[in-house]
C-alpha cells in the first residue's frame, strides 16, 4: 500500500495536470458541433492507455462515435478484468451559471475539498473517474504488480444512451470476454465513509409534442376560443402525479420491487442528515412520494420527471401569442423488474388518452435501460470493499443509487459478468450541472484504491 501512496504522491502533478488537458476537450456527445471535439477525446484516451501500458489498443469504428480497446493480457489462465468508461459529457447549458468556463479547467477549495477540486465538464462524469483507472493501471505496469489480466473499453456515447455500444458488445463478446466488469462512474457516501453501488435504476427518457391550431395565433382575437397547447401539456403534466406524489400512469407500479422491512433498514444505516441535504440544495422542505424516506425516494422507488419544457414565445419583452406548439422532455427512473420499453408505451398510451379536443399528441422515445441489483456476496464486491477498507481506514456501506448506467444490465445479458460499481464522487460534485467538479483527494484516491482491487479480486478467486 506504502509503494502505491509513494507513487502517486510522486506523480501526482502530472496525474492532474494530464486529467486537466482531456478536460480541456468539449466532448459533448448530444451536439453535433462538437463532433470533432469527441473524436479528438477518443485518440487522447487510445494515446493515454498505450502509454499507461496497455500491449495492444485500437479504435473500434461504430455506427455512431469510435470505442477505444485496449488490453493488457498477462496470462490467459489469470483472471480478466474489464474496465468500463466513457470519455463523453453533457452539455455545459446554461453557460451563465458556471463561474468559471466549463472547458476551461481550473482548481478550487471548498469546504468539502480543502485539498481543491477541478472545475469542469465532466470532471466527475466521467473523465476523472475513468482516467483513475488508467493511472492505477500505469501504477501496476510499472511496478510489475499487476495480477491479472485486463481489458478497457471506453465509448463516446454514454451520455446519449450508448446505442453504438450495444451493437459493439453484442458483436465482440469473445474480445469483451471477462471474470468482473468495473466501472467508476458512481459516487460514494461521503470522503470518511466509503460505499459501493449496489444497485441502479432504469431510464425510459421520452420527448413529447402537444399540437393545436396550424400556426401562432393573436391571444387576444382567439384566446378562450382554441385550446392552448402550452395550457393543456401543462395540464397533462400536472396529472401525471396524484396528491401523494404518485405516479399516475395505469400498470406503472405492477411490477415495482417492493423491499422488505428489513431491507429498508439495512439502507437506513447509511448515514444521513436531512438537514444537511436540505442546507446543500438550499431547500425548506423535501419533497417526494408519501411513504418513503429521502433515501428510499431517490433510490429504490420509481419516478417521473421532466427535463425541459417550452413553446410560445421566449424572447425579450412581451408578444401575445396562442403557440401553435408545445414541447417537454420527460425521463421516467426505473426500479429491477420494470422494463423500459414496456414503461415506454404504458406512458404514450396514457399519454395520449388524456389529451383533450382540440389538440394532437405525438410522443418520441428517445432512449433508456434496464436497472440492476449486485449481490453484496460475490467475490467483486469483497475483493472492491476490502480495497476501500484499506484505503479509507473503514468498510464500504452497499448503497442503491437513483442514477442510471442502461448498459450495466446489458453487460450481464451480453457477457454474462457481474459488473462492480466503485466510484469516487461525491452528490456534491454537480454532475450535469454548472460547475461540476471533481475533489483532488478523490481522484487521487482512487488512483490508490484501484490496484487492491485487482490484488483481492485474484487472491479470492484462488
Amino acid at each position: 500500500m506504502e509503494n502505491i501512496k509513494s507513487y502517486v504522491q510522486q506523480h501526482k502533478d502530472r496525474f492532474i495536470n494530464e486529467l486537466i488537458e482531456l478536460l480541456k476537450i468539449p466532448s459533448v456527445s448530444a451536439d453535433t458541433a462538437y463532433s470533432q471535439d469527441v473524436i479528438d477525446t477518443a485518440e487522447a484516451v487510445k494515446e493515454s492507455l498505450s502509454k499507461a501500458g496497455c500491449d495492444f489498443v485500437e479504435t473500434c469504428d461504430t455506427p455512431g462515435y469510435p470505442i477505444i480497446y485496449g488490453e493488457k493480457i498477462i496470462d490467459p489462465n489469470l483472471p480478466t478484468v474489464l474496465v468500463y468508461g466513457h470519455y463523453d459529457v453533457q452539455p455545459p447549458d446554461p453557460m451563465e451559471l458556471w463561474t468559471s468556463p466549463p472547458f476551461e479547467p481550473v482548481i478550487k477549495k471548498t469546504e468539502i475539498h480543502p485539498d481543491g477540486a477541478i472545475f469542469a465538464r465532466g470532471a466527475c462524469d466521467d473523465k476523472g473517474q475513468m482516467y483513475m483507472h488508467v493511472k492505477a493501471l500505469e501504477y501496476m505496469v510499472q511496478s510489475n504488480t499487476l495480477p491479472c489480466n485486463v481489458k478497457f473499453m471506453i465509448e463516446g456515447e454514454e451520455e446519449v444512451g450508448s446505442a453504438s455500444l450495444a451493437w459493439f458488445v453484442e458483436r465482440n463478446q469473445e474480445k469483451l470476454k471477462n471474470d468482473v466488469i468495473l466501472i467508476s462512474d458512481t459516487g460514494m457516501i461521503s470522503n470518511q465513509q466509503p460505499s459501493i453501488t449496489t444497485g441502479l435504476r432504469g431510464l425510459s427518457y421520452v420527448e413529447v409534442e402537444v399540437t393545436g391550431p396550424n400556426r401562432d395565433l393573436h391571444s387576444g382575437l382567439y384566446g378562450g376560443a382554441v385550446a392552448n397547447p402550452i395550457n393543456i401539456l401543462a395540464k397533462m403534466i400536472a396529472s401525471l402525479h396524484d396528491e401523494d406524489n404518485h405516479i399516475t400512469i395505469p400498470g406503472f407500479y405492477d411490477k415495482v420491487e417492493e423491499l422488505s422491512a428489513e431491507e429498508r433498514a439495512e439502507m437506513a444505516k447509511a448515514p444521513f442528515s436531512l438537514e444537511k441535504y436540505k442546507k446543500a440544495l438550499d431547500l425548506n422542505d423535501v419533497y417526494g412520494e408519501k411513504g418513503y424516506v429521502t433515501n428510499e425516494r431517490n433510490s429504490i422507488r420509481p419516478t417521473l420527471d421532466v427535463n425541459g419544457i417550452w413553446g410560445g414565445y421566449q424572447g425579450e419583452g412581451a408578444k401575445t401569442v396562442i403557440a401553435s406548439k408545445a414541447f417537454a422532455k420527460i425521463s421516467m427512473r426505473l426500479v429491477p423488474n420494470q422494463d423500459w420499453h414496456e414503461i415506454t408505451e404504458l406512458f404514450t398510451k396514457h399519454f395520449t388518452s388524456i389529451a383533450p379536443a382540440g389538440v394532437t399528441v405525438k410522443v418520441t422515445p428517445h432512449h433508456g435501460g434496464q436497472g440492476y441489483v449486485t449481490p453484496i456476496d460475490s467475490i467483486g464486491y469483497q475483493a472492491a470493499n476490502k480495497a476501500y477498507t484499506e484505503t479509507f481506514g473503514v468498510p464500504a456501506i452497499p448503497v442503491r443509487s437513483g442514477g442510471s448506467i442502461p448498459i450495466v444490465a446489458l453487460f450481464e445479458k451480453e457477457l454474462k459478468s457481474k459488473t462492480i460499481l466503485m466510484g469516487f464522487g461525491l452528490d456534491s460534485d454537480a454532475i450535469h450541472s454548472p460547475n461540476e467538479h471533481f475533489g483532488i483527494f478523490n481522484y487521487l484516491k482512487g488512483i490508490e484504491t484501484i490496484p487492491l482491487f485487482y490484488k483481492y479480486f485474484v487472491e479470492l478467486s484462488k
